[in-house]
């Protein structure tokens, strides 16, 4: 595969998907070809699991959540972000497996490798190839949703234990991760992203 896929991943009010807005945006001035996707959905089939997942009035079994994210990642993989990288676009995107292995894994008790292992049959190689992970203390998070979705609406123990999951997986994959501080306003996160991205794949002129 010859694209570039990055991910931007954290618990709950980090800034996210403004940010993978913003990066595709930047990456578009530049005159590169973009695909934006979000987890779970991008696709009509995912789009019909988010509902299921997301629905603050629902009820899903942790295992059932599991696979019903990997259901909707797979076909985004399949569908979507493989045909993209295959044609050398770079796709970014808000969520990816790795939330699944932190909310999941760690958040619900399945387990990290449980959950990396469900994933892998459907996703091949399409992993992120970098993964921005934007820390934040688990309660300013939680204080700065607006419209908490039902798993944005779990407590703050649950957040807890995500926010740490996510950081044991940026040190165990160091070459993969970038951490930076969710805090500030959001240019200055997006400045320090910007570096980060033009050090690693020599981009230059990024604004």
């Amino acid at each position: 595969m010859s694209g570039h896929y990055v991910a931007f991943e954290g618990i709950e009010g980090t800034g996210k998907s403004t940010l993978a807005a913003r990066c595709a945006a930047d990456l578009r001035r530049r005159g590169l070809d973009v695909v934006e996707v979000r987890e779970p959905g991008g696709t009509p089939t995912g789009e019909r699991i988010r509902r299921v997942l997301l629905d603050a009035g629902g009820t899903v079994a942790p295992w059932v959540e599991a696979l019903l994210f990997a259901a909707a990642r797979a076909q985004l993989a399949r569908d979507i972000i493989g045909p993209a990288l295959a044609a050398g676009r770079w796709v970014v995107s808000d969520r990816s497996v790795y939330s699944s292995l932190a909310y999941q894994g760690g958040g619900r008790g399945l387990g990290v490798e449980e959950v990396r292992a469900l994933n892998v049959p459907g996703l091949g190689e399409v992993w992120p190839e970098l993964v921005v992970l934007l820390r934040l203390a688990p309660e300013i998070g939680l204080a700065r949703q607006q419209d908490p979705d039902r798993i944005g609406s779990e407590g703050l123990r649950f957040q807890g234990t995500v926010a740490a999951t996510f950081d044991a997986l940026a040190a165990a994959e160091a070459d993969r991760f970038f951490v930076a501080d969710a805090g500030p306003p959001v240019d200055d996160v997006w400045d320090v992203v910007r570096r980060a991205m033009e050090e690693r794949w020599r981009i230059s002129s990024m604004t």
